[in-house]
């Protein structure tokens, strides 16, 4: 079978999407004999994941070592998942190890994201690697991921985020992410205010914690930033090539990994260097010149789109901001509206291709729910799917506006489906 079929496959094994539990999980990882010699990254956070595995990434890219990825979910190609020495690996060469993962698994039924993960880890297990950065999916404690012991686990920033799994407040939600940790093991938190919870994990099972503002700390001005650890400092670097206020922080928690694992993967300070300045993630605060601009960010809670909307403000002036905008159904989209709100001329909301999405129409209603400044009118239009709502924003645009995609990794996904779009826009009389 090719790797859309396997895919497809997937998709039909298991009656729901999300089975919380590793139980499943770990029979078949047991059977595959999967193992790491290499130091493994888990990397686990509500927001700040993908930017944190592509900054270990590229920094060990530049030190010259041999990385694997896996990171999910991707934005266009299901290959984005699992990248070897810098580069997706191939579907034909991820075939072999679903039908690894099927042979093991026999009567044990996985799902989409269980069996996907542990094909990837199949891949990676058989390469020869220096290196391994594994994001989690959802959580931690009860993620595929975690049947692999880290060597370093990274917490980014902790908030509220897939309340129905992972409970309704920073405390419940950090003791999942803590699940990650490992005893005797360093345990990065770049979240400058951690819920307790990851506190008191640490200390139960004896992880050598790192935490921002004690352990490791940045300080910078407009020109250059600096980064002290415990023993270790760069000083006069350029800013990382991710924009947005929280990459310092993103970079920071990194940083201190690589200091905490310095006797297996030592880095040199050039190695720091090149690595942020030449880091790339498409989605995460993306901006794509033209005219209009072009912004695309995969920020799909209160809290992502807070940090959007603090970014969009320091970009300078534009006459209009359009927005095109889907996001899932469970999510806190009253509270990602609210947020964007005030920087919104004009909104174009879209349908996205799954059942877990909340229909153009829904987000649009939940718009008009919202208390507006006196003398104020909404303007608000739905789409069929994300293309056809950039196109719409872009024929309505003036070219010094800024069009922003964000929401769902459908939405920004769906703009990106046929490449980067170059927008221009026609000048309005």
């Amino acid at each position: 079978m090719t790797l859309t079929e396997w895919l497809d496959r997937c998709e039909r094994l298991h009656p729901t999407s999300i089975d919380m539990g590793l139980e499943r999980v770990e029979q078949v990882r047991s059977r595959l004999g999967l193992s790491f010699v290499a130091p493994v990254f888990t990397v686990a956070g509500t927001n700040g994941k993908g930017s944190t595995c592509a900054m270990l990434e590229a920094i060990a890219l530049h030190a010259g070592y041999r990385v694997g990825v896996y990171t999910s979910p991707h934005l266009v190609h299901f290959e984005e998942r699992c990248r070897v020495g810098g580069e997706p690996v191939r579907a034909d060469v991820l075939v072999p190890h679903f039908e690894a993962v099927e042979a093991a698994r026999a009567e044990v039924s996985l799902t989409y994201f269980e069996y996907t993960t542990l094909a990837i880890l199949h891949l990676l297990s058989r390469e020869a690697l220096d290196m391994i950065v594994l994001e989690v999916g959802l959580g931690g404690r009860l993620d595929a991921v975690n049947v692999i012991d880290t060597d370093c686990a990274i917490i980014t920033s902790v908030d509220i985020d897939h309340v129905s799994y992972l409970g309704a407040d920073r405390e419940s939600i950090g003791f999942e992410k803590a699940g990650i940790l490992r005893g005797g093991r360093p345990a990065v938190v770049s979240d400058p205010m951690p819920p307790q919870s990851v506190i008191d994990r640490a200390t139960q099972i004896g992880a050598d914690l790192w935490r921002f503002g004690r352990d490791f700390n940045y300080s910078g001005d407009r020109q250059q930033w600096s980064w002290a650890g415990r023993s270790k400092r760069f000083s006069g670097m350029a800013y990382p090539a991710l924009r947005g206020a929280n990459q310092l922080l993103n970079a920071s928690g990194v940083l201190a990994a690589f200091e905490a694992l310095r006797d297996r993967l030592p880095i040199t300070a050039q190695a720091v260097r090149n690595g942020l300045a030449m880091v790339e993630l498409p989605g995460r605060f993306q901006i794509v010149p033209g005219q209009p601009t072009l912004v695309l960010d995969v920020a799909h809670n209160p809290h992502a789109v807070a940090t959007l909307a603090l970014n969009l403000d320091q970009m300078g002036f534009y006459p209009r901001t359009h927005a095109v905008f889907g996001a899932m159904s469970d999510k806190d989209v009253l509270g990602m509206l609210r947020r964007m709100q005030p920087l919104v001329d004009v909104w174009h909301f879209t349908d996205l291709p799954t059942p877990r999405a909340a229909t153009a129409g829904e987000l649009r209603a939940h718009l008009e729910s919202l208390p507006t400044t006196s003398g104020t009118s909404i303007v608000a239009l739905c789409h069929a799917d994300p293309m056809s709502a950039l196109s719409a924003a872009l024929s309505s645009a003036d070219p010094a506006d800024r069009i922003v995609v964000f929401g769902s990794f459908f939405t920004v996904g769906g703009v990106l489906k046929d490449g980067l779009p170059r927008l221009t826009a026609q000048h309005l009389g």
